[in-house]
């Protein structure tokens, strides 16, 4: 399925400037996508009234100082209609020259209109072509270039205009390479009444070089044209302006365009794949063990003193501040050094470091609040199980073995009582009353004594409860950590995605084949 470069290319904007606000993507790299020239030679002009689903070919002469391209538009129109001449280098003015049945549709923005001269004429065989004569590239004026520049994306044919004197001009010979691939070319060499052959073929040489297996080169003299070559130039040009070969080149400037749209969204595609968070993940693991012990080590005073405190003072509020100035300092130690190797991993730190603020600011709340839960419900159930059941079964001997003490010593006075009357004689003894006062106390002293000794310290249920839950806390810390760095991830493999999306989406539109051997295949540069 083909799609809409222009869609593509919004679809693409939008996602820069998601990725660029996310803090994901920065504003140089995000230029890959917002800088891409959308300009064409399409709707330029006006269709003709006569085949309005026609356009013309738009051409222009392009060439250095000196060497005739105002001379070659005045011989096409038979009249002075371009600046030649000594007042040349110094001209900012663009000419135009068309056939009257095509009017000025619209001129993009960086294309003024007091910068450019239109002349019509009637010439049906050229009915097709708009002529545009540009400021020499070359010129001292440097706005001349600029307005070159901005000319160019419109522009169909170059006509790249040279002298037997200047047909190596470096600067315009620049232009050439850096605009090959976007426009079909003509060669002229004007002034030829003072060329040589050699010239000609060195001329054709470079060309050759520069990725123009077979280029079209036509001789041209202004001021002896008998016998050169500007009919041959003429009629290549009107062929080049057929229905057909406008389409081919629109499409070819397309394909162009939507090239550059691929290049540019792999060049990000293949930044985002080079993220590594497995090692990143790896080295949290690292910096986490040392900043885990640390803060263990740093806080457990307070948690003593506050053990101490709740064992002293059941059921009172502690002023003792568990989680200080120097432990949220460490903490925000490991997360910068974890932001650094971020950045230094090719991932985006902005986000990750935005998503890592809740964390900051809700550390100390949160493992506070965790710490001192643990305590409390340690306070709740002290000891551990062997201790609470010994607690209870001595609690219970406290009870039953004075009783059964005292039950002992009852049955032995009444039995003692009950033969005392049948014999009258005494029942009750001083050993026996002292015997049995040591049964009784001894049976409750016994389970007492051992009850006080097995009863858990507060204090330690107090301190275990605390560290245990310092633990649980910097664990919940470490997972918030590792779930944001998961959610980072997840957001940027699906930013990564959607350009792989819209790479296949450029790569869907099929690529017109143009035989090499044909007038267009030879006008344009060999892929």
């Amino acid at each position: 399925m083909a799609y809409d470069y222009s869609e593509l290319l919004t679809q693409a904007r939008q996602w820069a400037a998601a990725a660029q606000a996310e803090g994901r993507l920065s504003a140089k790299r995000a230029q890959l996508l917002t800088t891409i020239d959308t300009r064409s030679a399409d709707n330029l002009f006006a269709a003709s009234v006569s085949d309005p689903d026609a356009r013309p070919l738009i051409v222009a002469f392009m060439g250095g100082t000196g060497v005739g391209k105002s001379s070659l538009l005045n011989r096409l129109a038979g009249q002075a209609i371009a600046r030649a001449g000594i007042e040349r280098p110094t001209s900012r003015e663009v000419t135009l020259y068309h056939h009257q049945s095509l009017a000025i549709n619209k001129l993009p923005a960086g294309l003024p209109l007091d910068s450019i001269k239109i002349s019509q004429h009637n010439d049906a065989a050229n009915s097709h072509i708009v002529w545009i004569d540009m400021p020499d590239f070359d010129s001292v004026e440097l706005s001349n270039k600029r307005l070159v520049l901005e000319w160019l994306p419109h522009i169909d044919v170059l006509l790249y205009v040279v002298s037997p004197e200047r047909y190596r001009d470096n600067k315009a010979w620049q232009l050439l390479l850096a605009e090959g691939a976007k426009h079909a070319w003509l060669f002229v060499m004007n002034q030829w009444d003072r060329g040589q052959p050699v010239q000609y073929d060195d001329f054709k040489k470079q060309l050759g070089k520069a990725g123009f297996s077979d280029p079209l080169i036509f001789r041209t003299s202004c001021s002896e044209p008998d016998g050169d070559e500007f009919a041959q130039l003429l009629e290549q040009l009107r062929q080049l302006s057929g229905r057909h070969s406008v389409a081919q080149l629109e499409l070819r400037g397309e394909q162009f365009r939507r090239q550059q749209l691929q290049q540019a969204l792999q060049q990000l595609a293949d930044e985002f794949s080079g993220q590594d968070y497995q090692q990143l993940l790896q080295n949290l693991d690292a910096l986490w063990q040392h900043a885990e012990a640390s803060l263990q080590q740093g806080l457990a005073w307070p948690i003593k003193q506050l053990a101490q405190f709740w064992a002293e003072n059941l059921g009172q509020k502690a002023e003792i501040k568990l989680w200080d100035d120097w432990a949220q300092n460490r903490l925000n130690d490991l997360l910068d050094e974890l932001i650094l190797q971020a950045a230094q991993a090719n991932i985006p730190s902005k986000p990750l470091k935005t998503a890592l603020q809740t964390i900051r600011d809700n550390a100390e709340k949160n493992l506070t609040a965790q710490t001192e839960l643990a305590g409390r419900q340690a306070l709740l159930k002290p000891g551990n199980g062997a201790q609470r059941f010994l607690l209870k079964l001595t609690a219970i001997c406290e009870t039953l073995l004075p009783l059964a003490a005292m039950g002992a010593v009852g049955y032995q006075v009444f039995s003692g009582y009950y033969h005392s009357a049948a014999d009258a004689t005494a029942y009750l003894g001083t050993d026996f009353a002292v015997h049995s006062v040591l049964l009784i106390a001894l049976s409750w002293l016994i389970p007492f004594f051992l009850h006080k000794k097995i009863q858990p310290s507060l204090q330690k249920a107090a301190l275990k409860g605390l560290q245990k839950g310092l633990q649980q806390g910097l664990s919940a810390v470490m997972a918030e950590i590792k779930l944001t760095m998961q959610a980072e991830q997840q957001r940027n493999e699906l930013l990564r995605q959607q350009l792989l999306t819209m790479i296949e989406r450029c790569a869907a539109e099929p690529v017109a084949s143009i035989d090499k051997g044909s007038l267009l295949g030879r006008v344009l540069l060999a892929d």
